[in-house]
């Protein structure tokens, strides 16, 4: 069962699509949020789900690496303290803002993992993951509305 699949079960298969999106489980939410918005779902109630299942998500990988944290060095990273040291210099570079890019593609989920690791304190990743999972939603939900004004107009 793919990402959009699940939509038809309407917003909780939104919810289950955007938290498992933000896990290192390879979905997008991006498709199914578009799709609902497209399909006449309430853009204000994607929204709010999406993102409120995406930060949730971002949470598991938080915990994973702050729980799992010496199992993760362990298993998969060759040299304990070089990766480790990088992850730490980008945050004291950038700091807990940086968790605003949670979302982007690629880096955001292990950036989550990392941020667990390190243990970053928990409200201030909270605040700024979720602050960029919420400002890539509006993004993606006024492109449709955009798009829709366009086709209808």
């Amino acid at each position: 069962m793919n990402e959009l699949q699940l939509i038809q079960f309407g917003y909780a298969g939104l919810f289950v699509v955007s938290f498992l999106a933000a896990t290192l489980v390879p979905l997008g939410s991006e498709a199914a949020v578009i799709a609902m918005a497209a399909s006449g779902f309430d853009p204000a109630m994607v929204f709010i789900i999406a993102t409120t299942g995406n930060s949730l998500g971002a949470l598991v990988n938080y915990y994973a690496g702050r729980w799992g944290r010496n199992f993760i060095l362990k298993k998969y990273v060759d040299n304990e303290s070089q990766p480790l040291e990088r992850a730490e210099k980008v945050f004291a570079r950038w700091g807990t803002p940086a968790l605003f890019f949670a979302w982007a593609p690629i880096v955001g989920d292990p950036l989550t993992v990392v941020a667990g690791i390190l243990r970053v304190n928990i409200v201030a990743f909270t605040f700024w993951a979720a602050l960029g999972k919420g400002a890539r939603y509006f993004l993606i939900l006024a492109g449709v509305n955009f798009g829709l004004g366009q086709i209808a107009g």
